[in-house]
């Protein structure tokens, strides 16, 4: 036998063998950041900046907003316009008019008293959105948007957008149970069959001009939507939302993009120090995350439906969802002595731990009433547990 090749298998077995799991300091570090999202918007728009903190990895949180803190846009020429928490971490102005001849930012302190300003940054505002449109592939559907600035002033470009598109459950259901009786339900009032679900976007999208003669966007991809998505089953709407740009605004987005979508292997761009325009005058050697930003947002929303796209066949069912019936008057095989189904499984007040939902009623022909229901488990029968069966108000 080959002793070498036996020594260099035992080295091989004794390096996986000594392998302990590596937890760098960074994911139980105590070091928390402060995040500050938005843009000071101008005209009807209001003005929505949200504050969170960091989380470590190791919390097992993904979320952590700042709570109480005290918000207000400030002008180069003395203006002060407060903002009203609406949400945890979430502040608000409705209709600040900004005046193009004057400069603003952001003053924040927090609930702990930890103070911090943005940098005066010039109104930029965004031109209108040419178009929102889309275009179908083997894969799925492409959302983009075009736009121009006549005035080839714009030059730098950021677009965010809100999803909403209808969800339907894989059953039906026309009755309900109160806890103790099944009763036929509200189809109007309490319809739990269709939904609507939405989302924000989790990408930077940004394009630029800068390099061009004219300052045009076109074919601009915004967001992907699979072939098998659901989204896409029934009918989906999006929201573009335009934002204008600083060059200043749009290198910082750009590192930002490249810092959380572009790492992960030796041939993607290496780590760079996010430089934002906002800073701590509490502690100026304290991080802050974030870059504020002045002017309109331009929108457009479209819809589109299943039918529209090319043989895309909506596939509803769930197929781990199954459909099962539950009688008031069961024997089980070898039992001479009846039990109800229909309360051990569906009224949770006679014994059902984890009611299911009822569907339908097992009705024979001539029978004065039904001798039980088909039902199911509730994320199969209620797609408000995904979603809201209110219908937006933008819907159409």
């Amino acid at each position: 036998m080959n002793y070498r090749f036996l020594i260099y298998l035992l080295l091989i077995g004794a390096n996986f063998g000594c392998k302990k799991p590596y937890l760098p300091p960074i994911i139980s570090s105590p070091g928390t950041y402060l995040v500050v999202e938005g843009v000071i918007s101008s005209g009807i728009q209001s003005t929505v900046i949200k504050l969170n903190r960091t989380v470590n990895l190791s919390n097992g949180v993904s979320t952590n907003p700042v709570r109480g803190a005290v918000l207000a846009v400030e002008s180069n020429q003395n203006d002060s316009y407060p903002l009203a928490e609406t949400s945890p971490g979430t502040y608000v102005s409705v209709g600040i008019a900004l005046d193009n001849s004057k400069k603003y930012r952001l003053r924040i302190k927090t609930a702990d008293n930890k103070q911090y300003l943005s940098d005066f940054v010039a109104v930029v505002n965004s031109p209108p959105i040419d178009s929102v449109y889309y275009k179908t592939s083997t894969p799925g559907l492409t959302i983009y948007a075009d736009t121009h600035d006549p005035q080839n002033n714009t030059r730098y470009y950021r677009w965010d957008y809100q999803e909403t598109w209808i969800i339907h459950s894989a059953y039906d259901s026309y009755f309900k149970s109160n806890g103790d009786t099944v009763l036929f339900r509200d189809l109007v009032n309490d319809n739990i069959y269709q939904c609507w679900s939405s989302d924000f976007s989790n990408t930077i999208v940004l394009n630029s001009s800068a390099k061009l003669s004219k300052d045009i966007i076109t074919n601009n991809p915004v967001t992907f939507i699979p072939v098998n998505s659901e989204k896409i089953w029934v009918k989906y709407s999006v929201m573009v939302k335009q934002y204008a740009l600083s060059a200043d605004a749009y290198g910082f987005w750009q590192n930002l993009k490249k810092n959380t979508e572009q790492l992960g292997s030796i041939f993607d761009a290496q780590p760079t120090q996010l430089n934002g325009n906002i800073h701590s005058i509490t502690n100026p050697s304290e991080p802050v995350i974030g870059y504020i930003s002045a002017g309109n947002i331009s929108s457009q929303r479209i819809f589109i439906t299943n039918q529209q796209l090319p043989n895309w066949v909506a596939a509803h069912t769930d197929p781990n969802c199954q459909l099962d019936t539950f009688y008031y008057i069961y024997y089980p095989p070898g039992s001479k002595t009846p039990v109800n189904q229909v309360n051990q499984y569906l009224n949770k007040n006679h014994g059902a731990v984890n009611p299911l939902i009822p569907v339908s009623a097992i009705s024979p022909p001539g029978a004065p009433k039904p001798i039980g229901f088909t039902a199911s488990d509730q994320g199969c029968v209620d797609c408000t547990l995904r979603g809201t069966n209110k219908q937006p108000a933008f819907w159409k």
